[in-house]
């Protein structure tokens, strides 16, 4: 007990992780409950915000929980609770700058529940890659600035069981509470470094992105792995199971990876490919033993998959009549630019992808003058000056 008050430097030499007690919070659930946190809302202009969802757990992922920190409260809200308006919430957090920890799904999934878009916001993640951290998950970085161990298995909870745990509801406290403190922090590193504009450039690139929601469904969206590996017998095998797989996922209300994952539906695919029987291929997969209601579907849906012409299944969108693939010259050139990429970013101390990852450069390669518009400013201007695009 004795370590808690310890200096986290000391608690640090010493190896001591300190279990953090999770701070006092408001779960609201009922019909007009949300009012103290509107009334908070109204009084700041920045708040802590956290998601947490049902993916693991469902077909369709939906928003369960709802964190926020505001000011000195913390208030959780129970958004699969009947009867509770969250336009009202919605509405005031739209104008109030963000405070988040990995906020591309949050952001796309509250995009999808009700259009929301955030004003502004600070990524303590994208903030943590900028600063070239080894580890950027929230849990590493309270226990490293804060000496705060925080339990994991909140990650992979079912959070549209009802009633949700306390235990449940604790760890959804602290995915806030350290948030401004975090963001203080890094804050400050970034100042030193003169980062801040890049991590400003990052989170409006995130906005723009996630608030276009999580992409919709399409006709290929079958053509999973290896898919384009196969020409004959192995693309009706794959496309009829894969369609057996989501109607049984949706029909159960599951995740498709929790009826059979990609790796066993490649695999049916590609022995299939190789001519072998359908009895064979039963055999292989051996579903009945883990599915065994399942099993005379599959079946059926697999039968149907190898007798079906491959000619006509869905095909992939015909390639851009104004696509060309890199010249000889170009792939050079692309390469040239990685490498020194490569070295930009090793003295910076940063993963070289956030400057540009691999189909940015050869958009670079193909169009150097066109550097502005496929970067960032803060990464066009570390490759501005670089030796393979320095003028011969």
């Amino acid at each position: 007990m004795i370590s808690r008050f310890l200096p986290l430097p000391v608690r640090r030499l010493l190896g001591v992780k300190v279990t953090s007690r999770p701070p006092s919070y408001q779960l609201l659930d009922q019909p007009g409950s949300l009012e103290p946190l509107l009334k908070a809302l109204d009084r700041v202009k920045e708040v802590s915000l956290d998601t947490e969802a049902d993916n693991m757990y469902h077909y369709k992922t939906r928003v369960c929980l709802m964190q926020f920190l505001v000011g000195q409260e913390v208030f959780l809200v129970d958004v699969l609770a009947p009867g509770l308006k969250l336009e009202p919430l919605l509405s005031r957090l739209a104008h109030k700058h963000l405070l988040m920890h990995g906020s591309d799904f949050d952001i796309r999934l509250l995009h999808d529940l009700s259009g929301f878009r955030p004003k502004s916001m600070f990524d303590t993640m994208l903030a943590a890659q900028l600063l070239g951290r080894p580890r950027i998950g929230l849990a590493s970085l309270l226990e490293d600035h804060f000496g705060v161990a925080v339990d994991k298995s909140g990650q992979k909870a079912n959070w549209s069981a009802r009633p949700i745990t306390p235990k449940l509801l604790n760890y959804a406290s602290l995915d806030v509470w350290y948030l401004p403190a975090l963001r203080d922090i890094l804050t400050k590193e970034l100042a030193k470094l003169g980062r801040l504009d890049w991590l400003d450039q990052q989170c409006r690139a995130q906005i723009e992105s996630g608030s276009t929601g999580f992409a919709p469904a399409t006709d290929i969206d079958w053509r999973i792995g290896r898919s384009e590996r196969l020409r004959g017998p192995g693309l009706g095998a794959l496309h009829a199971v894969w369609h057996w797989r989501e109607q049984q996922a949706q029909r159960l209300d599951t995740p498709p990876f929790k009826v059979c994952g990609n790796a066993l539906l490649i695999q049916i695919a590609e022995a299939a490919e190789l001519g072998d029987s359908e009895e064979s291929i039963l055999h292989r997969v051996n579903l009945g033993k883990r599915h065994p209601r399942l099993f005379p579907s599959f079946t059926e849906a697999l039968h149907a998959g190898l007798t079906r012409d491959p000619k006509t299944l869905p095909r992939r969108p015909g390639r851009d009549p104004n696509h060309i693939s890199l010249t000889q010259r170009e792939i050079e050139l692309q390469d040239r630019i990685k490498n020194d990429r490569d070295v930009v970013a090793k003295k910076l101390g940063i993963e070289a992808t956030l400057i540009a990852n691999r189909s940015v450069l050869a958009q670079i390669a193909r169009t150097p003058d066109k550097l502005d518009e496929l970067l960032l400013p803060w990464q066009a201007d570390l490759l501005r000056d670089i030796p393979a695009l320095k003028p011969a």
